[in-house]
């Protein structure tokens, strides 16, 4: 029989047992509000995940991505060296650098617009990208350089010798020689050169062909010849061909030219480097006389002056066809 006693006990065990059970959570209540600023939080992760990913594109990516079309007159020439295939290369940041000095070579004066104050090329001189042989090739650069030069009495590195074109068939600027651009052509140069490792492996392909220096020039045949020969590229007032602001041929003569302190300015560095690759696509045709001839008529028609000419050879010994 159950008293108050038992009564009161009772009472107190259910509701110890009640304490002891979990208060269960009021369910979460589902509103469009909700969901959308679920939405926009889970947007905005991706959206930081995706910006801290994806790297922005190097100033070389750029130039690389915004590379006009070139077409390469010299593609064919029957000189044409054997190099590496640039578009072998992978796509790491050296090999973009080595990219990079490419365009530099073959669209000079409209990549590097505060270094050159002409409408040439590097590869206006140095054919086919730099790789014909007795063109002036870039390819043993790595081995020829550094060496003595009577011009300046110096030893000169690769930069100096580059920086001597900007100056003088470039008629500009140096490149800074730690900078970018100056790292991506020495770099394209060390890439077609890959397989020379000593002076031999050149095979005196490097530089231009020899040529009779004790011929005297005739300028009225030059002129003659020039008409026969290059006019129809160059133009018969040699400023050369630039259709629609477009390059094509390039100019021998005039303000967008070399100045008369760059090598092609001499007759017979001209005349060595007409006789083995003028005209394009008729290499060869031309005698030693008719070279010289035709050198000495167009560098000697009007161009930028290069007042630091003065100080070439300072020990003596200038060649005959420096210009003063």
């Amino acid at each position: 029989m159950f008293t108050l006693r038992h009564i009161t006990i009772l009472s107190a065990i259910l509701a110890l047992f009640a304490c002891s059970e979990p208060v269960p959570e009021p369910a979460k209540q589902t509103t469009a509000k909700t969901t959308a600023v679920e939405k926009a939080t889970s947007q905005n992760a991706t959206s930081i995940t995706t910006k801290a990913t994806a790297e922005p594109q190097s100033d070389i990516q750029k130039a690389l991505s915004n590379a006009p079309v070139i077409t390469n007159l010299s593609a064919s020439h029957p000189n044409t060296l054997s190099t590496p295939n640039i578009n072998d290369l992978d796509n790491s940041p050296e090999s973009d650098l080595i990219r990079y000095g490419r365009l530099l070579v073959i669209d000079t004066y409209r990549q590097l617009p505060e270094n050159v104050n002409n409408k040439l090329n590097c590869s206006s001189c140095h054919l086919n990208e730099g790789r014909v042989a007795n063109a002036a090739p870039y390819v043993g650069m790595n081995v020829v350089y550094p060496k003595f030069r009577s011009r300046n009495a110096k030893i000169n590195t690769i930069e100096d010798r580059i920086n001597g074109c900007f100056q003088r068939s470039m008629n500009g600027q140096p490149l800074i020689t730690d900078s970018t651009q100056m790292q991506a052509m020495v770099s394209y140069m060390n890439f077609l050169s890959q397989d020379i490792k000593t002076k031999d492996d050149l095979k005196s392909n490097n530089g231009f062909i020899a040529i009779n220096k004790d011929l005297e020039p005739n300028a009225e045949n030059g002129k003659t010849l020039y008409a026969q020969h290059c006019a129809s590229c160059h133009q018969m007032d040699a400023k050369g061909l630039y259709p629609n602001g477009t390059y094509m041929f390039p100019a021998v003569a005039g303000g967008n030219s070399f100045n008369d302190g760059a090598g092609m300015a001499r007759t017979y560095t001209a005349a060595a480097f007409i006789k083995g690759n003028m005209p394009l696509g008729q290499e060869g045709i031309l005698t030693d006389q008719e070279a010289v001839d035709i050198a000495f008529y167009f560098s000697h028609l009007a161009r930028p002056a290069f007042a630091a000419k003065a100080n070439d050879w300072p020990e003596g010994g200038a060649p005959k066809d420096v210009r003063r």
